[in-house]
């Protein structure tokens, strides 16, 4: 498997730049790539340019021509479609997150009780913006199964979800803030659906945050996925190779992330 995933990384032919390495990732990662990167610099000492955005927004950017060298992101489908027309190489599944909820101090929520609570007309359910960052699309597929538990509800989710994050149009945290935990400071929702790892995250600027796991008729979780852009710069794969490597995929670990190349 570790053999495969070399040849499909390294698969695609390079091309020299004396430019830094342009590297994009799905938001989610910007913490845990902060530190995978430093400890990539520590070997190599490529010069990295990295930009952290919504994985589709990103996917957008690169097919309008953008300048990406190694593209990361939050699922499978968007470096997968830059593959099928020719923009990338293979896509490696790199590492897993998977939707939590959080919710604020006040609102009385279990694991158990959260179907009833986010249908709860009176309590404000926020998402990230569905096909601008998988996050919402992975918010979505959970209120798919929301009829399977209680008939009706995938209707009234998808009518009363608020899309506060990811999107174009949507508000910005300021530089430096959580954007969950912004939107929740904020009081703009009772309960947000976002990956476990940013539910972690969101707690410590914000402590007093619940974080609810998912109950398993509801739950869904999200494959991401690496690949190198056309025309990358030569040490892109060195890069990519890291990020597979024993010590970046127990970096993601260390940050929430399912590591699917660990043993």
């Amino acid at each position: 498997m570790k053999k495969w995933i070399a040849v499909a990384v390294l698969s695609l032919p390079l091309m020299a730049h004396s430019t830094p390495i342009e590297f994009r990732a799905a938001g989610s990662l910007k913490t845990a790539m902060a530190e995978l990167l430093n400890e990539y610099q520590q070997v190599d000492k490529d010069v990295i340019h990295a930009d952290f955005a919504p994985s589709g927004l990103l996917r957008k950017r690169i097919e309008a021509g953008e300048k990406v060298d190694v593209y990361a992101s939050a699922n499978m489908k968007h470096p997968q479609s830059l593959q099928s027309v020719g923009k990338s190489g293979p896509v490696v599944m790199f590492a897993r997150n998977k939707l939590c909820a959080i919710a604020q101090a006040e609102v009385e929520v279990t694991s158990d009780t959260l179907l009833d609570t986010m249908l709860n007309v009176s309590v404000n359910v926020g998402i990230s913006t569905p096909k601008a960052d998988p996050a919402g699309d992975y918010a979505w597929a959970l209120f798919s199964k929301a009829d399977k538990v209680e008939p009706g509800a995938t209707a009234k989710l998808e009518q009363k979800a608020l899309k506060l994050t990811g999107g174009d149009d949507t508000a910005q945290a300021p530089a430096g803030k959580n954007p969950y935990a912004w939107v929740m400071d904020n009081k703009r929702a009772d309960i947000f659906l976002t990956y476990c790892t940013n539910a972690v995250l969101a707690q410590k600027e914000l402590p007093e945050l619940q974080i609810i796991q998912i109950p398993e008729a509801l739950s869904v979780g999200a494959n991401y996925g690496l690949t190198i852009i056309q025309d990358a710069h030569t040490d892109s794969a060195n890069l990519a190779m890291f990020i597979l490597s024993k010590q970046g995929q127990q970096i993601l670990k260390s940050y929430g992330f399912d590591a699917p190349l660990i043993p």
